[in-house]
């Protein structure tokens, strides 16, 4: 339902009943809901936003006038909405558009994207497309297996003198669990024995779903390296901004004192953004500076307690700036959940505040990431781990979404800058493994 609220756009009856009355139906049935209770959701902002675009000519022109022109980067995860919303503004009122995308790392189709709008886009007379063939992340080798593995030749290449790159691949018999030992009895340690300079904190290791990382995360654990995960199973989301701003904090704490890194001026300005409802006057900014001042130059010490850290700050600092804000209900709850998981006896109850801001030793914690969060980084060393049949693609998977499935395989391999590691079951290996095995050692013969 979700899905086709965010792909059909218009609600008369005609052309909203038309694919499936029952998928409608349930539709404006839920939006009626909304309204009748005075509310709207995530999904109504792009949608009303749109609506109100099309129906007030005065909105479209004060717009243009405030703002001459709109970039918009990774256009390749718009939906319908917004897509139409860039056109309307762009192409009707007047407002100059620069965009930035690549339809080949598209894969957030869940949440209504759609890498034909930027074909459409690209292909209308009007525009002017700058294609961009340089990878300037993976070494040579990697780069053109990366064309092999979305299985389409793009011209994509390595800057001139780049590092070769090298691509294994690793069958094993057994399962998740087995495997994940495996990474962490044999293939890392010989890795940092053998690649100068590699640290866990260089190490990736991507999988298809958040609950595959648990295995994982255990086996880690079991051979004592640290972990960060950004996954579902994370300790918090990484989109809080609170507790990024709380990292940045505990990395000051840590060593940005004495570097500058970060700046405390940066830190006042952050978490004066963070809560701006409650800073309104200068009096509120300058006793929050204080206060701030206050609470981290006196804890200056990675090897403190997290537990202790975030309670005291919490107790001293944020608990008035939370309850008084009417838009930070979310972040205080993820602020709150996470405190318990580090009070003893929790997960998270070894946590010092080094480890928690990834600083010093805390920063040698090998990366555990779904393929999707992956998207947009970059590290020495990757393992795409459980590259299987029915993980990637999934089970009874639509040609839509082995499309997108094959796209996320590529956003995966497209990650590492010198070594990647592919493993895999081996009666079991995904589609794509196979293929793209078969056309590497082809191209060598």
């Amino acid at each position: 339902m979700e899905r086709y609220r965010r792909s059909h756009l218009d609600r008369t009856v005609a052309a909203f009943h038309n694919d499936d009355s029952t998928c409608a139906e349930l539709v404006l049935a839920y939006e009626e809901e909304l309204r009748a209770q005075g509310l709207i959701d995530f999904d109504d902002m792009p949608l009303l936003a749109l609506r109100a675009l099309k129906e007030n000519v005065w909105l479209r022109r004060a717009i243009r006038a405030k703002y001459p022109i709109l970039a918009v980067d990774e256009y390749q995860d718009l939906g319908s909405a917004l897509h139409s919303m860039v056109l309307g503004l762009c192409f009707s009122t007047g407002i100059r558009l620069f965009a930035v995308g690549d339809v080949d790392q598209s894969i957030y189709g869940f949440t209504g994207a759609k890498p034909e709008l930027l074909r459409q886009l690209a292909n209308r007379e009007d525009v002017e497309t700058v294609p961009l063939r340089l990878n300037y992340r993976c070494g040579s080798s990697i780069v053109n297996a990366s064309q092999l593995a979305l299985g389409e030749e793009k011209g994509y290449e390595a800057p001139t003198g780049a590092a070769e790159g090298t691509i294994y691949f690793k069958p094993l018999h057994g399962n998740y669990e087995q495997h994940a030992h495996y990474i962490f009895e044999t293939l890392i340690p010989n890795a940092i024995a053998r690649l100068p300079g590699l640290e866990p904190g260089d190490i990736a290791i991507l999988y298809p779903a958040a609950w595959i990382g648990n295995s994982i995360a255990d086996a880690a654990q079991a051979y004592g390296y640290g972990t960060v995960r950004a996954d579902g199973n994370s300790h918090y989301p990484r989109s809080s901004r609170l507790m990024r701003w709380l990292e940045q904090c505990a990395t000051w704490c840590c060593s940005g004192w004495q570097t500058g890194t970060p700046r405390f001026s940066r830190l006042v300005a952050n978490g004066e953004l963070l809560f701006a409802e409650t800073l309104a006057s200068e009096t509120e900014q300058n006793r929050f500076q204080r206060q701030l001042i206050t609470f981290l130059w006196e804890r200056r010490d990675s090897t403190l307690d997290l537990h202790t850290w975030l309670t005291t700050f919490h107790q001293e600092l944020l608990n008035d700036h939370l309850a008084r804000s009417r838009t930070m209900s979310d972040e205080r709850s993820t602020l709150n959940a996470f405190i318990e998981k580090s009070a003893p006896g929790n997960t998270c109850a070894d946590f010092t505040l080094g480890l928690f801001c990834g600083h010093g030793e805390g920063n040698n914690r090998i990366n555990l990431t779904t393929l999707h969060s992956s998207k947009g980084r970059e590290f020495r060393f990757v393992v795409l781990f459980g590259m299987d049949d029915g993980r990637i693609p999934r089970n009874n998977a639509g040609e839509g979404e082995i499309r997108e499935a094959r796209r996320l395989f590529y956003v995966g391999f497209t990650r590492a800058e010198e070594e990647i590691h592919i493993i895999y079951s081996t009666n079991n290996p995904s589609p794509f493994v196979t293929e793209l095995e078969g056309r590497i050692d082809a191209d060598d013969a």
